[in-house]
Parts: C-alpha cells; sequence; structure tokens
C-alpha cells in the first residue's frame, strides 16, 4: 500500500465556498444554454419542414457507459476520502476511460448518422441534434480535462489527501454528476420530441 502524506493545513470556509459557488454558477450558465437550445427546438418544431428520424443506438450505449463513469468517480471519490489508494486510483481511471469511451460513443453514433445521409446541413432538425450533442461533448471534454489533472494526484508516489485536493475532487464528481444528468435530459428530450 503506498505511503500516504496527510496534511491539515485547512482550507478557509469562504475559499471553499467561492470555488464551490463558482462550480455552480458555471453549471447554471451550463443550465441556460441547453435550456435556451432546448426551446429553440420547441419553438422551431411547429413551424414545419421537420425532418423525422430515429436516433442512433450508440447513444442509448453511450448513456449507459457515462452512468457507469459516474458511479465510478462516485466510488473513487469515496475511497479517497477514506484513504483507500488503491481503489481510488483504479476507479479514477476506469471512470476516465469509460468518459473517453463515452466520447468515442458519441463520434459512432454521429459516424451512423452520416452514413444513413444525416448531415449536418440536411435539416434543422438534424443540426439541432448535432449542436445538443456537440455541446454536450465539449462540455464533457472539459471534465475529462480536469479529470486528466486529477489523475496526477493518483498518479502521486505519495498522494496528498487534504482538504483541497478532496476539495477538488468533490468538485470534479459534481461537474460529472451534472454532465451526465444533462446528457439524460438531453437523450429524454430527443425520444419524446
Amino acid at each position: 500500500m503506498p505511503v500516504v502524506q496527510i496534511f491539515d493545513k485547512e482550507l478557509a470556509p469562504s475559499k471553499i465556498q467561492a470555488l464551490k459557488f463558482g462550480l455552480w454558477i458555471g453549471m447554471a450558465s451550463i443550465v441556460m444554454l441547453f435550456g435556451a437550445f432546448t426551446s429553440a427546438y420547441l419553438v422551431r418544431k411547429p413551424v414545419g419542414n421537420w425532418y423525422e428520424f430515429k436516433l442512433p443506438i450508440q447513444f442509448f450505449y453511450s448513456t449507459l457507459i457515462i452512468i457507469g463513469s459516474s458511479v465510478l468517480l462516485e466510488k473513487a471519490f469515496k475511497s479517497f476520502r477514506s484513504h483507500d489508494l488503491k481503489n481510488y486510483q483504479l476507479f479514477m481511471f476506469i471512470s476516465f476511460f469509460a468518459g473517453i469511451a463515452f466520447l468515442a460513443t458519441q463520434v459512432i453514433a454521429f459516424k451512423a448518422m452520416i452514413s444513413q445521409g444525416l448531415f449536418i446541413d440536411l435539416n434543422v432538425s438534424v443540426s439541432f441534434l448535432y449542436v445538443l450533442a456537440g455541446m454536450h461533448a465539449l462540455h464533457v471534454i472539459g471534465g475529462i480535462i480536469v479529470m486528466i489533472i486529477s489523475l496526477t494526484t493518483a498518479l502521486a508516489v505519495r498522494p496528498l489527501i487534504n482538504e483541497m485536493n478532496i476539495l477538488k475532487l468533490d468538485l470534479l464528481r459534481q461537474y460529472w454528476h451534472f454532465v451526465g444528468a444533462l446528457w439524460i435530459y438531453l437523450l429524454i428530450f430527443l425520444i419524446l420530441q
């Protein structure tokens, strides 16, 4: 078992609250962005000239993958807090690769659409799907970048388990759950439309 460095250097409550507030403001902005997109979709659809098509099955597979990734990141967080570094590292890696698999599955879904002749400029209904899924993918990529940074903590010879690193992992965890929930919302929205 790796040696663990534990530092009792406490963060000021104001710094913790500022970081959490910043994350929540960012997530609220993303909700407004996707709220605007889905509202535009609902307003535009009744106008007509709407091309009906079936969603690629890969979108459903990617949903299962991002849910699994979220569960694994939750396990990584709990392992880190309880100083179980072996499981923390394992769950972080698997969650990271599941995030990559989510993006790969999205790319495969887009390729399936293209092979069916569903190009972004075919119809506004198809364009909306590309924009919704593409913007979501950008936000997932942002989460993956932060996850890579967190993986450097996991790879450290003597990972620092301190309040700051726990907070960083907690913020990542909250964001990752958020983008997972956002994808589920988008998929349900598209199915119902």
